[in-house]
C-alpha cells in the first residue's frame, strides 16, 4: 500500500459548482414533516449553504490530518486510514462504516482511541486504528467487480495481517460494517481479540426484507416495542433497500448526475435513522451532511456502493462452520434506542459469544458521529479485559 493525500482537482469542484447552479428543482408540494421523502425547504437551504458557504478544501485538509493508504489488495482498490496508538501496548482495531456512511463517520473517535491519554483517558486503553472505505465507498474506487460483506471481511484480513502485519486484532462495525465484521468474527475467530457491534442482524439472512430476524417471542420485557419498531421500519422505510438491492444501476444513472439529487438520498436516512427527533441539525451539522456527499461525489462512488445491497442477495452468504453460536468470539453489543433494527438480548446470547451487553440513553444508527463519547467508552470497557498479546504485531506501528 502506497501513502496517499486526497487532493481534489479544481475542475471538479467547478464542475459540480455548475451542476449545482443549474439544479432543476421539482414542484414544491407540501412535506414538511418529510413523509413523502427529503424535505423541498430543507434541501434548498442545504444547497444554498453547499454553494455559498460550505469550502470543500477546509474539509480536505481536516481529513488529511489523518495518514491516508490506498492500493489494492486480491485486484479491489483498498483506501484507509491508518493512525498508531499511543500507550504503552496498543490494541489493533479495524473499524468498518456502513451506508451510507464513509470512513470520516468515524473521525470523531480514532483521537480519543489512539491517544486516550490526550481526551483524558488512560494510556493503557490505546488501539491502533484502521479504519478502510468499505470496497466501491469514497476513495477505495474504482471498483470493476462485485464484492459482498463476506468477501469484504476477507480482504480486511489480508489488509490487518498480510499488510500491517498484526497477528490478531480487534474488529467493530455498525451497519454494512456490522455485517463484515460479524463475518470476521464467524470466519476468523482465531484472529480476533473480540468484536464491538453497535448495529446486529443475522449474517444468513443477507438477502433482505426481513428473512430470518427474530420474531416478537424472542423479545423480552425490557424490550417492549422493539419488535414492533423493527416490522415499521421494514414496511415504510426500506424502499431504498429494495432498489440497491434489485436495481442498483437504474437508480445510480441519476444520483451519479445530479448533486443534489444523491444530497437528498443521503440526507433523508441521517433524518431518519438518528436519534434527532426530526431535526437532522442536532446529530450532523450542514458541514458533516455535505462532506458525505462530496465524499461520494468526488469519487463518482454511489453506484458501486449501492451494488454493496445487490452482491449478497446474488451470491448467498455460505457458512464457515456449522457450530453455535454462528459467531464465537467474544462479541460486545452497544444497542442505541433509535438503532433502525433492534435485537432482542436473547437471540444475540444465541448468535454471538456475547460478553458485554449495553443499552444506551440516547443515540441512533450512526453512532461514531451521534455519540463518539459513548461509542468509544464502551469499545474502550469491552477490550480492556481482553488485551493480553496486543502487543504481538509488527509493522509500521
Amino acid at each position: 500500500m502506497d501513502p496517499f493525500k486526497i487532493s481534489i482537482d479544481e475542475c471538479q469542484l467547478n464542475d459540480l459548482r455548475q451542476r449545482l447552479v443549474e439544479t432543476r428543482w421539482p414542484e414544491l408540494i407540501d412535506n414538511d414533516d418529510w413523509s413523502y421523502g427529503t424535505d423541498y425547504n430543507y434541501l434548498r437551504s442545504l444547497h444554498a449553504y453547499w454553494l455559498n458557504g460550505y469550502d470543500w478544501r477546509t474539509h480536505e485538509r481536516a481529513i488529511n490530518g489523518f495518514t491516508h493508504f490506498r492500493g489494492e489488495i486480491d485486484g479491489v482498490s483498498i483506501h484507509y486510514v491508518h493512525e498508531c496508538g499511543r500507550g504503552p501496548s496498543p490494541m489493533p482495531l479495524i473499524l468498518s462504516h456502513g451506508w451510507p456512511w464513509t470512513f470520516w463517520d468515524y473521525h470523531k473517535v480514532i483521537g480519543p482511541l489512539t491517544d486516550p491519554a490526550a481526551y483524558g483517558g488512560d494510556p493503557a486503553d490505546a488501539f491502533d486504528v484502521v479504519v478502510p472505505s468499505l470496497p466501491g465507498f469514497g476513495f477505495s474506487t474504482p471498483l470493476t467487480a462485485g464484492v459482498d460483506f463476506a468477501a469484504t471481511a476477507e480482504l480486511w484480513v489480508k489488509l490487518m495481517q498480510g499488510e500491517l502485519g498484526y497477528k490478531r486484532f480487534a474488529a467493530q462495525g455498525g451497519d454494512f460494517g456490522a455485517l463484515v465484521t460479524a463475518q470476521l468474527g464467524h470466519a476468523h475467530a482465531d484472529k480476533l481479540f473480540g468484536l464491538h457491534l453497535h448495529f446486529m442482524l443475522p449474517i444468513d439472512s443477507s438477502r433482505g426484507g426481513g428473512a430470518g430476524l427474530p420474531g416478537a417471542a424472542d423479545y423480552g420485557p425490557a424490550e417492549a416495542g422493539w419488535f414492533d419498531r423493527n416490522q415499521q421500519f421494514l414496511r415504510t422505510a426500506t424502499a431504498y433497500s429494495a432498489i440497491q438491492r434489485t436495481r442498483p444501476q437504474t437508480i445510480s444513472y441519476a444520483l451519479n448526475d445530479s448533486p443534489v439529487g444523491l444530497l437528498a438520498w443521503i440526507v433523508e436516512k441521517r433524518r431518519a435513522w438518528s436519534d434527532c427527533a426530526g431535526d437532522v441539525e442536532t446529530r450532523f451539522s450542514r458541514d458533516d451532511v455535505i462532506t458525505t456527499a462530496m465524499i461520494y461525489w468526488l469519487t463518482e462512488s454511489y453506484a458501486t456502493s449501492a451494488r454493496y445491497y445487490a452482491e449478497p442477495a446474488r451470491n448467498g452468504w455460505a457458512a464457515w462452520h456449522d457450530r453455535t453460536p454462528v459467531i464465537e468470539v467474544p462479541t460486545a453489543a452497544l444497542v442505541f434506542p433509535k438503532e433502525v433494527l433492534m435485537m432482542p438480548r436473547a437471540w444475540v446470547e444465541r448468535y454471538f459469544n456475547l460478553q458485554r451487553w449495553t443499552v444506551a440513553e440516547r443515540g441512533g444508527h450512526f453512532a461514531p458521529m451521534e455519540e463518539p463519547d459513548l461509542l468509544v467508552g464502551d469499545i474502550r470497557a469491552f477490550f480492556r479485559p481482553l488485551r493480553d498479546g496486543a502487543a504481538q504485531h509488527v509493522g509500521e506501528c
